[in-house]
């Protein structure tokens, strides 16, 4: 498959370059595009990419190749709308976009959206373990250090010749879209949150029981990003319960996911998502008290890549993102009603 790249950053460099490079029996990487030169020449360097670009329509005008990988940071909505429309496969890493606006605005075609835990070897196991049973509830933990001690490893280019002042202006306008112009830096930083990190166990959530029926609370605490709890419905009887923490000088990243059902409990141990080959540990607690652990070192990146390159139905297409959107702005929209906070947009249409 002859592919392009779009953003040349932190993940693209720690994450693709390496799994790109140790496939390029199924990946020939044509051209990158990034809105710094210096990254893109990076990035095209390391993948033997020919075509190195700062303008993305130049880019799909040139063509030479089958498929399109949005990584950039950000909202992805315009870019995979013109990648569509020009007739190319999309692969996007999450989330798909900011607004609903955006995805009721993309043309038909093959796309999917890159929710590689949806992949994990242990989350297909607990999948095929949940079947036939009653789920009771699901309770999250999420504990984030900074992106910089996550990547330290990485040993990744930096740059700082790209001017981002229409990118910024373009994403607070969609923020404006989604939430109203008048919504407090609160709002905005509950709905960043939800849907740049908390959206992963949000699509964990449509895996094992389908996405939550309703938001009943939503609270913050600590300086920005902070603290963010989440508690509601799921589908049928069962109930989840999500904290996610962003904890600066935190050791280690480290997410755990308890499912508790009728028949026992899983729980999902999942490392740093940027360590490649670090297994997601996954307990069985059975009747009797039995207790066994499963783990598989096959990079779940790795897999939703090779899922992509086979033309496989996505787990994640554009309706699963668009119900991540909307959990999204209900989350957004039940905290500023509890805090008596203004609210408007997409949002305002959740209440």
């Amino acid at each position: 498959m002859r592919i392009a790249l779009v953003g040349c950053g932190a993940v693209t460099q720690a994450v693709y370059v390496p799994l790109l490079s140790r496939r390029r029996e199924l990946f020939e990487v044509r051209a990158v595009c990034d809105l710094s030169q210096t990254l893109a020449d990076a990035v095209a360097d390391r993948l033997g990419a020919p075509g190195r670009y700062t303008s993305l329509q130049a880019m799909l005008a040139d063509g030479g190749f089958d498929a399109v990988l949005v990584l950039a940071s950000g909202s992805h909505g315009e870019t995979v709308r013109l990648a569509l429309e020009a007739g190319y496969a999309v692969f996007c890493e999450k989330p798909l976009a900011l607004t609903r606006a955006e995805v009721a605005a993309l043309p038909p075609g093959r796309l999917m959206v890159g929710y590689m835990k949806q992949y994990d070897p242990a989350v297909l196991r607990a999948v095929e373990l949940l079947r036939g049973v009653e789920i009771r509830s699901v309770e999250v933990t999420v504990l984030h250090p900074s992106g910089e001690s996550q990547l330290a490893f990485a040993n990744l280019v930096h740059a700082a010749d790209a001017d981002l002042t229409q990118v910024r202006k373009a994403e607070q306008a969609l923020l404006d879209q989604a939430l109203g112009a008048d919504a407090s830096e609160s709002v905005r930083s509950v709905y960043a949150v939800s849907l740049g990190s908390i959206c992963h166990d949000l699509s964990l959530l449509r895996r094992f029981t389908g996405s939550p029926t309703a938001i009943e609370h939503v609270a913050t605490w600590g300086p920005a990003p902070g603290s963010v709890e989440i508690s509601g419905q799921l589908p049928g009887s069962a109930r989840f319960s999500i904290r996610w923490h962003y904890l600066e000088d935190y050791p280690a990243y480290r997410e755990t996911v308890a499912i508790h059902h009728s028949e026992g409990t899983l729980e999902l141990a999942f490392p740093s998502p940027y360590l490649m080959n670090a297994p997601t540990v996954l307990t069985v607690v059975a009747p009797g008290e039995a207790r066994t652990e499963w783990r598989d070192v096959t990079e779940a990146f790795e897999t939703q890549l090779l899922a992509f390159h086979a033309g496989e139905e996505p787990l994640t297409g554009a309706d699963g993102a668009l119900e991540d959107i909307v959990t999204a702005q209900r989350i957004a929209a039940r905290f500023a009603v509890q805090n008596a906070l203004p609210l408007g947009g997409e949002a305002r249409e959740q209440l």
